[in-house]
């Protein structure tokens, strides 16, 4: 039994619009994705500034102390030099990470490559269609 001409125009349109259907289904799937490891990301930038913060705070705390046992026993002041460097020299450390973290843009990333390839693919079989037709 063939297909009369309505029926073939009803079918392609219908098998287009099953192909758009999934296309975007995909690329909502991994838009979802996207959002998921960027708020990941955010988390671990949260963390990361509040550990440098919290890290500075001490660090301006062991060398107040620093300051006033300064005229005690020599000894106290070596351990409390080195601990206030070390809490400091982290929380620059830490304060460097999560600024670096912060700079890249990731926000839908991999959604955007994926409809600019969509886009050029699509570019290239309108490019293609005039030859055939000759």
């Amino acid at each position: 039994m063939a297909l009369g001409p309505s029926q073939r125009v009803f079918s392609a349109a219908k098998r287009l619009l099953h192909t758009l259907l999934a296309n975007g289904e995909t690329r909502l799937r991994l838009a979802v994705l996207e959002l998921e490891e960027e708020r990941a990301r955010l988390l671990t930038l949260i963390l990361l500034a509040g550990a440098s913060l919290l890290l500075l705070l001490l660090g301006v705390a062991t060398l107040t102390a620093l300051v006033i046992i300064l005229f005690w026993d020599s000894y106290r002041i070596v351990a409390i030099s080195v601990s206030a460097g070390v809490l400091i020299f982290t929380s620059l450390l830490l304060g460097i990470i999560a600024i670096r973290q912060a700079k890249r843009h990731t926000l839908l990333k991999e959604t955007l490559n994926q409809f600019s390839t969509d886009r050029a693919l699509m570019e290239l079989d309108d490019d293609a269609e005039p030859h055939e037709r000759h």
